[in-house]
Parts: structure tokens; sequence; C-alpha cells
């Protein structure tokens, strides 16, 4: 019996512009509407969660930053987060430098994003912005919760199968974007799994009463822990090698497809 769905966003159930199908939003709310308890657990900072404000309002409990921050979305209100400190950042970022000399890098923390030298792509908006200094004891007061290095010349696959064996000892490390070598890293502790089964056992739900989606490399340790983990049919290739079931494609509404063949 399913008792809990955890979907991941961008790429699963979030569209390259922001938006959440009708359909899908409806395949959620009759979820719900049935008990069952929905999770969204995603990459993007609490700060960033338009896109659920937008088809649900305020529903229920969001799994941030890669596991990193537990939110409150109804109440505003961070619940949890596990952070870095600074010097950890600092130590990471010579690991990256030594194999990538051209890497840019980026802090996102409890109160915002601190941008280094040439993180950003010109004229883009990210939202509330300070300027990257890995010495300030500033980062540490806010709490690092994802650390994210950023190649302009190596491949994503290649920019993290260089640094891994270094890096890995420190953070975990994984990525998640389209269209940028970016690397994302955090507590070597943290990832979605991690921070799912914290809250899933607060409810008391089993990972085999839960149902999961996600389409990336940063959704594959939720999706071995669920019991009923889907990967997106129109997925990332490493997250399909790595998962027994396959959702259709998102642009065929796949999550929202299985879901209602759950609830018939």
């Amino acid at each position: 019996m399913i008792k809990m769905i955890a979907s991941d966003l961008d790429g699963t159930i979030v569209s390259s512009t922001g938006k959440i199908s009708t359909r899908t939003r409806d395949a959620f709310l009759a979820a719900r509407e049935a008990g069952i308890h929905i999770v969204f657990v995603t990459g993007r900072p609490y700060r960033w969660l338009t896109p659920i404000v937008d088809a649900f309002g305020g529903l229920g409990t969001v799994i941030c930053s890669n596991g990193a921050v537990l939110y409150d979305l109804e109440n505003d209100q961070v619940l949890w987060s596990r952070t870095i400190d600074a010097a950890t950042a600092v130590e990471a970022q010579q690991i990256i430098l030594h194999h990538e000399p051209q890497a840019s890098f980026a802090a996102e923390t409890t109160k915002g994003l601190h941008l280094g030298a040439g993180f950003a792509e010109t004229g883009r908006t990210l939202g509330s912005l300070a300027e990257l200094d890995l010495h300030s004891p500033e980062l540490d007061a806010e709490g690092i919760v994802k650390f994210l290095a950023r190649s302009p010349g190596l491949a994503v696959e290649a920019f993290y199968s260089a640094v891994f064996p270094e890096l890995s000892r420190l953070l975990w490390l994984t990525h998640s974007a389209t269209g940028v070598s970016l690397l994302e890293m955090a507590h070597l502790q943290i990832h979605k799994a991690n921070t799912l089964d914290e809250y899933a056992r607060r409810l008391q739900i089993k990972p085999a009463e839960i149902m999961a989606f996600g389409d990336m490399p940063n959704d594959i340790e939720m999706l071995q822990y669920a019991g009923h983990g889907y990967a997106m049919a129109s997925g990332h290739r490493e997250t399909l090698a790595a998962t027994k079931l396959i959702a259709p494609p998102f642009a065929e509404d796949g999550v929202a497809q299985v879901i209602e063949g759950l609830l018939k």
C-alpha cells in the first residue's frame, strides 16, 4: 500500500518554463484526497518554490537543496538544515581548481546565494545574491547547504569524474542541471534519500510504502530508497540505468499517468 508520494520537480513535474500541468496537479491533489502524503524533493533552494506555490498553494513540506533543508511551505519556515562549514568549501575549491583552473563557484546558504566571479550567466537574475567570500564569517553564520562549481569547458560527466575521487571524502557530490557543467556538493550525510527517510520515519511510513519520481543523477539515491522508485523515461541515462521502474516521459505527464493508475 502506498502511503507517500515523493517527487522531484524540474524535468519530472515542472517544465523548463516553471509550470506544472493541470493533469499533474489534479493527480497529486487526488492522491492527497485519498490520504496519501505528498512531499516534493528538489535540488532547488526553498526560495525557488514558485511552481509548487502556483499549482498547489501552501502544500505541506518540501525537501530542498538536495536534502539539506526541510521546509514547511504552509508556515514558510525552515524546519531543519544540515550545513557544511566554509573551511570545507575552501578545501573543495582547491581540489576542483587543481583539476579545472577555470572553474567558478557559488554557495547556497540558508539565507541566500553567494556568487563568485564568472559563475552566473551574463544578465541572468538568480534572486537574493551576495558576493562569494569563502573566508567570510557570514558564510558559517548562515550555513552553506549547497556548494556549487561550474566549468566553462569540461562536460559535466568529465568534470564530475575528475574531482570525485578526492572530493568524495569531503562532500556528497552530484549533478542535475541541463545545458551547463555544474557540480552540486553538500554534507557527506546529505542527499535526497537520507532526508526523505528521516521525514518518512516521523510519519511512521516505511520505504516499501513510498512511491518516488525523478529524472536526474541527484535523484538516484531517492529512487533506489523508495519501494516504488520511478525514473522518467525522458530522464538522464544514469538515472534510467540505476532504477527498475520507468515512468512515461515528462512530455506525456508521466508522473500523472502512474499516479492515476495507482488510484484506480
